[in-house]
């Protein structure tokens, strides 16, 4: 496995194989499963509740719930088909070696992940494995091409998504794998007193209304969206009251569905279904950024921008925050993400090009506040995303590109539906105003209930002026870069 992802003995032997879950939730598709099942061994499926998930660097109760909530559901599914899943909570390292030594295992079974602590995990569990004979055997299914599968001529990952894209498009995905019917269990698998799944992680989520939980439910998503969703994909999905999305990030990123099949029922013509494959390509894309550069988890891609004069205001991080900014298409998507556990991706551009850009707040602060509250947060994704919004990133475009909230309001919202659904201090305003409230004329604001500065706050900064002084610090730091 390159990249120093550990891998070793790749199935040798004749004990049970262990399926260590993980970002992999599912049955469908599973190439570590199939190819487990293909080797005519008894299969000890197992998810180990790791500190890190429940608590690491970006906790957050929306994603731990779901995730705790789908593991519950590939219980069921396992037992549905004659297997079951041992649950265990602790270090990987201790954990993954003690089950697969206690049920006789002569191999582990994973699908590999990509970000630096699941390499550096992997390492660990495969040493402590290979202490005690039981090898390690990392498979894909994450992605639909491995990072090292799509590289330049001088074999090095892709910096720039038009040409990685042009690549992915033409290298044919591996075949869709269909669920097993039965999965043999070793009969003396002896999976203990299992944890009570309530106790680990939060017992609710903080989001108000979230999806369903599960790979059922996530493949009911999909069949949806395929009948309903995906031939306009194109025309809809920066609307933002018609919410023209999938809204299937949060089932990828935990694995409850295959990208690959994903990608296979998005197969066809059309203009929707071409720009939803990019969508998954763009997946794919920032997660080989992270793989060849994980500097990004802690640095800008850019070193030009690494040290930006961020003003970093307190009160205007806690506006945005709450919600507060006096720009209603800002506001309302940071409203949507705290009630939903999710937010618009046009909505997601938006907010953030706002906090790097007119109030000069670092990005990592943003992407940090992202992952607290997103059901989806993926590191690789938005990593990515707000190194793109900052202009720190991977993306060719100059720090130049500032949105303008109001215009983007008028262009992606322009009946105000999605501000009104969640700013109701705005229900009343004319559509004329609801983009730009503080040029209602004061006896205006008083008829609708919405007086600017009580009922409502005032923008806090001008866009103008906002837009000048990030241009001013970002061709500062640029031409410094350039010395």
């Amino acid at each position: 496995m390159a990249g120093g992802d550990a891998q070793h003995d790749d199935g040798r032997g004749t004990g049970p194989i262990v399926i260590w879950f993980r970002r992999d939730l599912r049955l469908h598709d599973h190439p570590a499963l199939t190819a487990a099942l293909a080797a005519g061994r008894l299969v000890a499926p197992l998810f180990v509740f790791d500190e890190a998930l429940l608590r690491g660097r970006w906790p957050a109760p929306n994603r731990v719930w779901f995730m705790r909530e789908s593991v519950r559901a590939l219980g069921e599914g396992l037992r549905e088909r004659g297997g079951g899943l041992a649950i265990r909570v602790g270090q990987p390292e201790v954990v993954v070696a003690e089950f697969a030594a206690e049920v006789g295992a002569s191999t582990v079974y994973v699908t590999r992940d990509y970000a630096p602590y699941a390499r550096g995990r992997d390492r660990r569990v495969a040493a402590a494995l290979a202490g005690r004979g039981i090898g390690f055997a990392a498979k894909r299914g994450l992605l639909v091409h491995e990072p090292e599968g799509i590289v330049s001529a001088e074999g090095q990952g892709y910096t720039v998504f038009s040409p990685y894209r042009r690549c992915w498009e033409l290298r044919r995905p591996r075949a869709v794998l269909p669920a097993p019917g039965t999965i043999p269990t070793p009969p003396r698998l002896r999976v203990g007193t299992p944890p009570a799944l309530d106790a680990l992680g939060p017992t609710a989520p903080t989001a108000r209304e979230i999806p369903e939980p599960g790979e059922a439910a996530a493949r009911s998503r999909l069949d949806a969206w395929v009948a309903d969703g995906l031939a306009d994909y194109d025309e809809a999905r920066d609307q933002l009251a018609d919410d023209g999305t999938s809204r299937l990030s949060q089932d990828l990123h935990w694995g409850l569905l295959s990208p690959v099949e994903v990608l296979a029922r998005a197969g066809g013509g059309g203009a929707g279904r071409a720009t939803f494959r990019s969508e998954l390509c763009w997946r794919d894309f920032y997660t080989q950024i992270l793989f060849h550069h994980p500097r990004v988890t802690r640095e800008p891609f850019n070193a030009a921008y690494a040290r930006l004069d961020w003003r970093n205001d307190p009160d205007h991080l806690t506006a945005w925050r709450e919600g507060r900014t006096g720009y209603p298409i800002v506001d309302a998507a940071m409203r949507q993400m705290v009630t939903l556990g999710w937010m618009h991706n046009r909505a997601r551009m938006i907010t953030a090009s706002f906090l790097t850009k007119h109030l000069l707040t670092h990005y990592a602060v943003g992407e940090e506040h992202f992952m607290a509250h997103l059901t989806d947060g993926d590191l690789a994704a938005n990593n990515g995303g707000w190194q793109w919004a900052a202009s720190v990133g991977t993306d060719a475009q100059p720090y130049f590109r500032i949105f303008n909230p109001t215009l983007q309001g008028q262009r992606h919202d322009p009946a105000g539906d999605y501000v009104r659904r969640w700013l109701p201090e705005l229900a009343r305003v004319p559509t004329r105003y609801i983009h730009e409230p503080w040029t209602m004329p004061e006896e205006v604001q008083r008829e609708v209930g919405c007086v600017i500065g009580a009922d409502y706050p005032a923008p806090i900064v001008e866009h103008a002026e906002a837009r000048r002084l990030a241009l001013d610090v970002f061709k500062r730091a640029a031409d410094v870069g350039r010395e």
